[in-house]
């Protein structure tokens, strides 16, 4: 309890009632300690705070300073460095510096700065550097005589640049849309900000698709040896272990080994499935996608509110006109039954025993009774529940699901291979095609001529997964291509298209 209270009285600064003056102290302290210096004066202080008005008085500052001691925040010692005289020796000044708990207090502020301050980025040099960091433990398993110390540095920087990916996809994924700035923004704002998300979620799929297949290619290659590099470098870990005996440095170096491994395999799992889940990849890229349409709606629901469309409010209001301006009760009772489609139920009988030539006009005070069954009354049904069904083993349906998905997959790959050949192909040359490379020339075709401004002009884009680069153009007015499919022919004018793998 008494630690308790000791740092809560480190915070004490930050609420008090000149709260301000005392940040601009601790400002000048954290600045010194990133600068190396040990201690200061109350005059330097005055001299290097930033003052929002004039400078105070250097009494004003000593007092600040004592206080800022007294709560824990910093240390003073006695300033002997200018004594030229018995007054002087008498006369109290101190030198400050920042204690250890002001310093946890100020690393714990700034952090806090930073994290509100920090917006979500997809970190498209993060893949390349992991990408290279992989190729270069690589080269380092494969030499002859490993250099340990390489290896050490060379996992240490992957780990780095891969928690600041992972630390920024989690933010991005946390709220990527940003909705609430959207629904609050001017339309200008809104137009501007769509464009340039698009563009940015656009590359960052393309680059993350091509980088996640060369980095699963290197994790790949380093299976084999992983093992032993992670060893060798949690031996190399263990050697800055405090003294002990030896079983307290075979425990140190197995902590540090279970450290590097699980590091690993987050690694891994970021880029491969782990049994039926999808790879942390996967989900980056679906939430990725998932941002243009939750962009959309709020542009749409921003045109909605320009629009003056009435709210539900509005519509009340109306339909009370509605209601007052009824002749009879009969009229009302219809536009009631019209707007609240309120119909009757007869039809949904609770009582066997009921007259089955019961009109549906018969009011419920002149009906008979309902005989509703206790239990129904008190946990909600009528009959109690029997054995719980057993659960069903689907790992058969699991598995085939996987090896049609599969097989899916190498279908669509093969078709994208023979229509991206990177070369201009008439769409009279195709002649025929199968099921999926149709479904996925359909597609590449469907995209392409949403950027095509009318019927004789050029269009390109790259897909949306960032895969492919087409580019359409037409032809003569009078040509025609025929594509025979499964599923019926296809044909039109005849364009010129240039599908590129990027």
């Amino acid at each position: 309890m008494r630690a308790v209270s000791d740092s809560a009285e480190l915070f004490r600064h930050v609420s008090a009632e000149k709260s301000e003056f005392y940040r601009r102290i601790m400002d000048v302290f954290a600045a010194a300690k990133r600068q190396y210096r040990l201690q200061l004066r109350p005059d330097e202080v005055l001299s290097e705070a930033r003052w929002l008005d004039a400078p105070p008085r250097i009494e004003d500052v000593n007092t600040a300073l004592a206080q800022l001691a007294a709560w824990g925040n910093l240390e003073s010692h006695p300033d002997t460095a200018r004594v030229s005289s018995l007054s002087d020796f008498y006369r109290a000044r101190f030198l400050y510096r920042l204690s250890q708990g002001g310093e946890a207090v100020e690393v714990a502020l700034a952090l806090f700065v930073q994290t509100l301050q920090r917006r979500a980025e997809l970190q498209t040099v993060a893949l390349e550097d992991i990408a290279n960091r992989l190729q270069a433990l690589q080269t380092l398993a494969d030499e002859a005589e490993a250099d340990v110390a390489k290896i050490h540095e060379t996992l240490r920087d992957l780990v780095r640049v891969f928690e600041g990916l992972a630390e920024n996809a989690q933010a991005f994924m946390a709220g990527v849309a940003r909705s609430i700035e959207l629904q609050q923004a001017e339309a200008i704002a809104v137009a501007n900000y769509k464009r340039q998300l698009i563009d940015y979620l656009e590359r960052f799929m393309g680059d993350l698709v091509r980088r996640s297949d060369t980095i699963a290619r290197h994790i790949l290659a380093l299976e084999p040896s992983i093992d032993a590099l992670l060893q060798q470098v949690a031996t190399r870990d263990a050697r800055d272990a405090a003294p002990g005996d030896a079983e307290d440095r075979a425990d140190a170096r197995t902590l540090h080994l279970n450290a590097w491994r699980e590091r690993w395999r987050g690694l891994r799992g970021w880029f491969f499935r782990t049994g039926h889940e999808p790879s942390q990849a996967e989900l980056l890229r679906a939430r990725a996608r998932s941002a243009i349409p939750q962009l959309l709606g709020a542009i749409a629901a921003l045109n909605e509110r320009r629009s003056g469309r009435s709210d539900r409010s509005a519509d009340f209001r109306m339909l009370a006109c509605w209601f007052s301006a009824c002749s009879n009760d009969g009229e009302a009772h219809r536009l009631a039954r019209a707007a609240f489609a309120l119909n009757p139920a007869r039809h949904f009988s609770l009582n066997p025993n009921a007259d089955a030539d019961l009109p549906a006009s018969t009011r419920w005070a002149d009906a008979p009774p309902l005989t509703i069954h206790p239990r129904l009354r008190e946990y909600g049904e009528a009959a109690p529940r029997g054995v719980m069904p057993r659960v069903r083993d689907r790992g058969e349906a699991r598995a085939h699901l996987a090896r049609e998905l599969a097989e899916e997959s190498l279908q669509v790959e093969a078709a994208r291979k023979h229509l991206a050949t990177g070369q201009p192909t008439r769409l009279s040359d195709l002649a025929e095609l199968d099921i999926h490379a149709f479904g996925l020339f359909l597609g590449l075709l469907g995209e392409v001529l949403t950027e095509q401004a009318g019927p004789n002009t050029s269009a390109e884009r790259r897909t949306g997964d960032g895969l492919l680069h087409i580019n359409l153009t037409p032809l003569a007015v009078d040509s025609r291509a025929v594509i025979n499919t499964p599923r019926g022919v296809f044909a039109g004018r005849d364009h010129l298209i240039t599908i590129t793998p990027t």
